[in-house]
């Protein structure tokens, strides 16, 4: 599974597509150029149940530490995913 980056000014999605169709996303806005809300995810019924939700919030921390940026998780699939690994704590935002 490839996990793609589409950012246009402040509004980006982490996304899964297949061919023109997208099958899960995460969307987020920079309201800084250190700081990224997440906003929205959701996930297609053909691909449940395979952690991919779980993968796009992975993604977006990657991308958060490799650019400096803080997250602030609004969505609450990404909050519950930031609250059960500590790990991701360096990105939070405070």
């Amino acid at each position: 599974m490839v996990i793609k980056n589409k950012k246009v000014g402040t509004k980006g999605m982490f996304y899964v597509n297949n061919e023109d169709k997208i099958l899960a996303e995460m969307v987020y806005t920079m309201t800084s150029p250190d700081k990224m809300i997440i906003e929205h995810t959701e996930v297609s019924e053909e691909l449940k149940g395979q952690n991919v939700g779980f993968q796009l919030v992975k993604t977006a921390v990657e991308f958060a530490r490799a650019h400096n940026i803080k997250i602030l998780p609004l969505c609450p699939f990404a909050n519950s995913v930031f609250k059960r690994k500590p790990e991701f704590a360096d990105v939070l935002a405070k």
